[in-house]
């Protein structure tokens, strides 16, 4: 069985560790991870995985929500957002990148394979 290829972005090194590490625990193959949107764009291009796991907001010129824009634009690949903050200003902004889901952190495992898989089934 070939396993599924998941990017993780995420500016905060400790948290995107535990990430990878969780998405190998599930059976998924955790790639990167990307640390800038700029990052994220170009690991996308030469990696081409199969999802994105996309923190929104990340501290770089190039936020998550228009990092995951660019990578379904010229890669057709889906993001799945990660976020700290519920119902933040940037919720209607992030609609227009047409996310396959919304987790926020900390989320636990069944969380992340669930939203995964469902990212797969309708993305």
């Amino acid at each position: 069985m070939i396993k599924r290829r998941i990017l993780v972005v995420e500016d905060e090194r400790l948290i995107a560790r535990d990430i990878a590490m969780q998405l190998c625990d599930l059976g998924y193959e955790p790639l990167g991870p990307a640390h800038t949107g700029e990052q994220a764009i170009k690991m996308a291009g030469q990696l081409r995985p199969d999802l994105v796991l996309m923190d929104v907001h990340l501290a770089s010129a190039i936020d998550g929500i228009e990092a995951a824009q660019v990578i379904r634009a010229q890669f057709d690949v889906a993001s799945v957002f990660l976020s700290a903050f519920s119902g933040d200003a940037n919720s209607a902004r992030a609609e227009l990148a047409k996310p396959a889901g919304y987790l926020a952190k900390p989320f636990e495992d069944y969380e992340l394979r669930e939203t995964i898989e469902a990212a797969f089934k309708g993305g």
